[in-house]
């Protein structure tokens, strides 16, 4: 149900994580996201970051914002978004973490790749029960958001593969079952989420896109699962909230997953089969090579394409912006495109000056396209010359 980009061509937004503020020290580990907000030390740090993180995307223009993902730890690579569930639902040992071994078809890094780190930081909670819900607490962690700002708040879930692909389980007979159970979870916790008012809910990085290009299948592990599974996770929420499926490459540590540049031409027919109001493409660190193969595809869903990179420091000109979004344009109705980042900048790499400047420019590259095609302009303040600190001269 659209909700958050119902009237509005070309919204704009980023895909959730930004980078944390060097002042914000205090990491949620195990505690629960309410027991922490006990803790007045935490309290105004969180708050304090979320508040920053909505007002600069406020200050850049974005129709859409997000929290952040605030109540994610300082871990390497941005690990923590991945090991928040296991920290926190129910059916964890959480006071017994283990590596994630490195399996077959699995992700390998050797010595010395900056993202073995990442590898090695894979610590995870086991699996020793029923999974559920636990206190995973999404709803409280966006209320605090929401209240920030009258513009809609998107809030964003890894989904269930990645976590069970990633947790050693000592309950469940195969891996089917575990994903079953960790999704019925989410989404009764999502389910409380869109009750609260939550006008968009993004399940993050389902499998599809990354076992087609790699060609996995098996009798779990295929692509058609994966659309199962994303599908079983957001089972009637859209009748109470929008839903976005969002897609890319990965970022840990802003750094590119695959040697070479990746295609979502193998899952397209794929992901219009998804439960989902929005899908999104990571589309920028590609130089948009899938812009004519997303529009002549996906036909009945909004399409969300990043227009900037999450992996480089280099702030992209808002010319080169519009510019890629007229050659979206081409293939993809203005009232079916939705303008964002790649994936997340808030994954280790990057500054908060980086990451606030290319949002700043992603609305300024939306603005010559909606001036060009007669729609409402987004106030930038970042951009007004009247409250620059350096007077040009004349």
């Amino acid at each position: 149900m659209y909700r958050a980009t119902k009237d509005i061509k070309l919204p704009t937004t980023i895909t959730g994580s930004l980078p944390r503020p060097n002042w914000y020290t205090e990491n949620l580990g195990t505690r629960s996201f309410l027991d922490a907000m006990v803790s007045s030390t935490f309290r105004e740090q969180y708050v304090d970051a979320v508040s920053v993180y909505v007002r600069e995307q406020e200050s850049a223009g974005l129709d859409i914002v997000t929290d952040g993902d605030a109540h994610f730890d300082q871990d390497v690579g941005g690990q923590s978004w991945t090991s928040y569930p296991t920290r926190h639902m129910a059916g964890f040992e959480r006071g017994n973490p283990r590596p994630t071994p490195a399996g077959k078809g699995g992700l390998w890094f050797p010595p010395g790749h900056i993202l073995h780190d990442y590898l090695e930081a894979r610590v995870m909670a086991n699996i020793v029960g029923p999974v559920g819900r636990g206190d995973l607490q999404y709803t409280p962690m966006w209320k605090t958001s929401q209240r920030l700002t009258k513009k809609p708040v998107k809030f964003g879930t890894i989904g269930p593969e990645l976590v069970a692909f990633a947790v050693a389980d000592r309950h469940y007979k195969n891996i089917k079952d575990r994903i079953y159970a960790i999704s019925d979870a989410l989404n009764e916790e999502l389910h409380e989420l869109a009750d609260a008012g939550c006008e968009v809910i993004q399940f993050e990085e389902p499998q599809i896109h990354l076992l087609a290009v790699r060609n996995i299948v098996d009798a779990v592990i295929n692509p058609q699962f994966s659309v199962e599974v994303f599908n079983r996770t957001v089972k009637g929420l859209r009748a109470k909230t929008e839903v976005w499926c969002h897609s890319c490459w990965g970022n840990p540590s802003q750094q590119r997953m695959f040697a070479a540049v990746q295609t979502y031409k193998p899952a397209l027919e794929l992901f219009n089969k998804v439960d989902a109001d929005v899908i999104t493409f990571e589309s920028c660190s590609a130089g948009g090579m899938d812009l004519e193969a997303f529009g002549k595809t996906i036909v009945d869903k909004k399409i969300a394409i990043g227009v900037i990179d999450h992996h480089t420091l280099q702030v992209e000109r808002p010319e080169e912006i519009a510019d890629h979004i007229r050659r979206a344009l081409k293939h993809i109705p203005a009232e079916r495109l939705i303008i964002s980042s790649d994936c997340g900048m808030g994954r280790e790499g990057m500054s908060r000056r980086h990451a606030f400047y290319k949002m700043v420019a992603l609305v300024q590259g939306t603005n010559i396209v909606r001036r060009e095609l007669g729609l409402p302009e987004a106030q930038c303040l970042a951009a007004d010359e009247r409250y620059s600190l350096v007077v040009p001269t004349k």
